[in-house]
Order: C-alpha cells, then structure tokens, then sequence
C-alpha cells in the first residue's frame, strides 16, 4: 500500500537512504532534512499481521512554481522485484498532476528505468539554479555524475 509517510516513518525512511547512499546510489539525506521534507514523500508499506514493514519510499519536492523534483526513490534489495518503485513514481506524478505542475525531473543513476514514464534525457544546464543549493553538500559536487531527465505534465 503507498501512503503519504507520517512521523513514525521518518527513521525507517533514514535508514533506507543511508543504505543507499552509501553504496553511492543516491544521495544521502541527514535526519533533520527529512523531517523538514516529511510531507515531500510517500511510502510502500506492507502490514501483515500488524508488522508493518516500509519496502519503499519515494520524494516529490516541489522547486518552483512550475518544476518539481521525484527524489529519494529507494527499494529495500529483497523487494525490488515487486513493482514497488514503479508504484511510487507513478504517486509521485499523480501528485504533481493534482499540484498542477507543469514538470517534474530527476537525477539518477538509472536513467532507463524513469524514461518508461515518459521521462526524456536533458542537460543538466536547463535545470533552474534554484535546484543545485544541496548539490554543493555531495561529495561527487561539482562533477555529478547523475543524468537529468524531464517530464512534461
């Protein structure tokens, strides 16, 4: 089930964007980060046999008033055969959609798995300048390495 995450998903969230960042996947968030963008994200969460498990989670960070950002779309390794990134951008679209905006990119390392949403590859250059303020806090800055696509709403 994908939900908007609440307060009690923050650490699980953490931890799941540590993983991956540390293998150099993403870029790694600071806790306090996450709670100042708690209402950005979504997550998967199985419940069974009330052990709730959170598989995913997924940002939509709004930028400007027309452009916003699908980040932090991390899996746990043992359900990524699920679907459940899949399900996570497509929550992150429909909620850009309801926010009318006009835009949404990412930058990623897997640039073939966001073009089966329509997704198409840009320069980083025609990004907004207002979108590289955290990118000066990544340890890959300034030779990012992630490829930057766009899609049109």
């Amino acid at each position: 089930m994908i939900k908007k995450a609440n307060i009690n998903d923050i650490k699980d969230i953490y931890k799941m964007l540590t993983i991956f960042g540390t293998q150099g996947e993403l870029l790694p968030r600071p806790l306090s980060e996450l709670y100042d963008h708690l209402r950005d994200f979504f997550v998967y969460i199985d419940e069974d046999n009330n052990n709730k498990v959170i598989k995913g989670c997924c940002a939509l960070q709004i930028c400007w008033e027309d452009i916003a950002e699908v980040r932090s779309l991390a899996v746990l390794p043992e359900f990524q055969k699920e679907k459940i990134g899949t399900k996570l951008v497509m929550a992150a679209i429909e909620n850009a959609e309801a926010l009318e905006i006009k835009k949404v990119f990412t930058l990623t390392y897997k640039p073939e798995f966001f073009k089966k949403f329509g997704f198409n590859i840009i320069s980083k250059k025609e990004l907004p300048l207002k979108i590289w303020g955290e990118c000066i806090h990544c340890v890959k800055f300034p030779d990012c390495d992630e490829t930057a696509l766009i899609k049109k709403l």
